[in-house]
């Protein structure tokens, strides 16, 4: 006799992109976090105890759990508690907005900004004197949209002690004037961390509270996972902590950083983290660079942009790189490297395909993957299908920060023919690349229907009256779903565990009002969130259920 459920869901569509479409049922019963049975409301009732959550779902669509592919939970805590930029759409909204906050600080206290948006400084330069007055007697770090680039006020350099140019392992900058002396811009992580190092730094509790906000807002809105690109500072011991507290409400699979000049004992210490964590977060593979973005001007391009930059990879010795890749597919650990430009998403290919020749005998199901993948050609597309290269990919960048006319900052840099090839999933998806949807929080919003929606329109989420951004790439509603689904189960390797609603699977599932394939794509950011289930636990209700 079948023991009593723990969950049990009635009067539901169930619809599965594994199998194309709405199943033959209406409820499934959910026991020990995984789907242990699936069929009419009669059966399902049949399998509730004294103990058994019963919910009726009303006619609500139930998906496999969505699963963003590409965020930074901790990284993107953090920076979100500051002011928030990403809505000011030219300079002088920046200083106003600026100013309100600047007179809200207490004395000395640090101003923290996020989300700046560098096509509001138009043909000027981004650097602090731009935003002067406002900035510059207060400690200011205001990091762009991009999170590779952090503009500095003079008094934050000044009291990081940042006054001229470094040299870095990585391709890093203080971007300075002819003087030698520091404009306010910083470029990439290693230049960032020196400023930020000398502001104040949030307690273990705030770090844990505001995570645990971010992660059950991520609930809220549908979804039940992520892959998080980042294991820095305390991240993994705030995973833990969070779930030894039953208190994490998504699933994580986190893959730490590789920076350049990692070597044999760096290495080892990744191979060895592969597979640590606890019920609901794993350590599963490991994040690398291979450049930054096209509109700080650190991407890696076959040609420079329209102002000489984006030259250069993120490894000073693309060959190290390539190493690292080998000895990671060696070790059986898959990879997820950020490639934004077409040099360096070739060069990513190209390692992994000599890490494949070179070692035939290593683990067979390593999948390798290539976060962004902003502009590439042709050539470039068909080798994702043929070296079995997951493509993750963020459609919002897409919607966001670049304009069908091409007058954007992104634009602009790229030229026409570049930019004319932006972000392209379909014609990834066309020649069977396995493609993943995310968010890339907090670059862009986390709700996933937004990146679905993105996906199909891709047009401005600020005004969906423009153009959208190379139509011809739009993926279907019912492909956007599995990219967030089937697709996001397989670039973890768990496909035989989730993205389907079937029998032994876990029991991940978002629910929603109507079906998220068929709603229009400009509405679909405002389809209700109705249930949230992660291992078979209510991570969110909407109350009228």
């Amino acid at each position: 006799m079948r023991p009593d459920s723990d969950l049990v869901l009635l009067g539901a569509r169930l619809l599965d992109p594994g199998v194309g479409g709405l199943l033959p049922h209406t409820a499934l019963a959910v026991a020990g976090g995984r789907i242990v049975a699936v069929g009419d409301d009669r059966d399902m009732r049949a399998l509730a105890g004294p103990r058994t959550r019963t919910i009726d779902l009303k006619g609500s669509v139930v998906t496999p759990g969505l699963v963003d592919g590409h965020l930074h939970p901790v990284h993107g805590a953090e920076l979100t508690d500051g002011l928030d930029l990403s809505g000011c759409t030219d300079l002088d909204d920046v200083r106003e907005t600026l100013a309100r906050a600047k007179r809200d600080l207490a004395p000395g206290a640090w101003l923290r900004a996020w989300g700046l948006d560098p096509n509001v400084f138009g043909d000027r330069p981004i650097e602090a004197a731009t935003l002067s007055p406002v900035l510059d007697d207060v400690p200011a770090l205001l990091q762009l949209f991009d999170a590779h680039s952090t503009l500095a006020s003079p008094r934050a350099l000044e009291l990081a002690g940042v006054d001229g140019p470094r040299t870095f392992d990585q391709a890093a900058e203080i971007v300075c004037d002819a003087q030698g002396r520091p404009t306010g811009l910083l470029l990439e992580d290693a230049a960032c961390e020196l400023v930020e190092r000398a502001a104040p730094q949030a307690t273990r509790e705030e770090q844990r509270a505001r995570l645990a906000r971010a992660l059950y807002g991520m609930a809220a809105a549908g979804l039940t996972g992520g892959h998080a690109m980042d294991a820095n500072g305390d991240s993994l011991a705030l995973y833990a902590d969070l779930d030894a507290a039953g208190e994490l409400p998504v699933r994580l699979r986190v893959a730490p950083w590789c920076q350049p000049g990692a070597d044999a004992e760096a290495l080892q210490h990744l191979i060895q983290l592969e597979g640590s964590g606890g019920r609901l977060w794993r350590t599963a593979g490991v994040k690398l660079f291979m450049d930054g973005t096209v509109d700080n001007g650190t991407a890696w391009l076959e040609r420079p942009d329209c102002h000489g930059e984006s030259t250069h990879a993120f490894w000073p010795d693309p060959a190290a790189y390539t190493h690292v890749i080998g000895e990671l597919h060696r070790a059986g650990v898959p990879t997820a490297t950020h490639a934004i430009g077409d040099a360096a998403v070739r060069h990513v290919l190209d390692s992994v395909e000599k890490a494949r020749g070179d070692m035939p005998t290593a683990p067979a199901d390593v999948r390798h993957r290539v976060e962004h993948i902003e502009t590439v050609p042709d050539d470039t597309v068909r080798r994702f299908a043929e070296l079995g290269v997951v493509a993750s990919m963020q459609p919002t960048h897409c919607c966001d920060f670049t304009r069908a006319d091409h007058t954007d900052n992104w634009s602009r840099r790229l030229g026409e023919e570049r930019a004319g090839r932006a972000w392209r999933c379909r014609d990834l998806w066309d020649a069977g690349a396995r493609v993943v949807l995310g968010s890339d929080w907090p670059i862009a919003p986390y709700p996933p229907l937004g990146v679905m929606a993105g996906a199909r329109h891709r047009r401005p989420s600020r005004d969906l009256s423009l153009p959208p951004h190379g139509p011809e790439q739009a993926l279907t509603g019912l492909e956007a779903l599995r990219a967030m689904t089937v697709n996001a189960a397989y670039a973890a390797g768990e496909e035989r565990e989730s993205g389907t609603l079937a029998v032994g699977f876990r029991a991940d599932l978002s629910v929603f009002a109507e079906d998220p394939t068929e709603v229009p794509a400009t509405e679909l950011p405002d389809l209700p969130v109705r249930l949230t289930v992660v291992d078979g636990r209510v991570t969110h209700q909407a109350i009228h259920l």
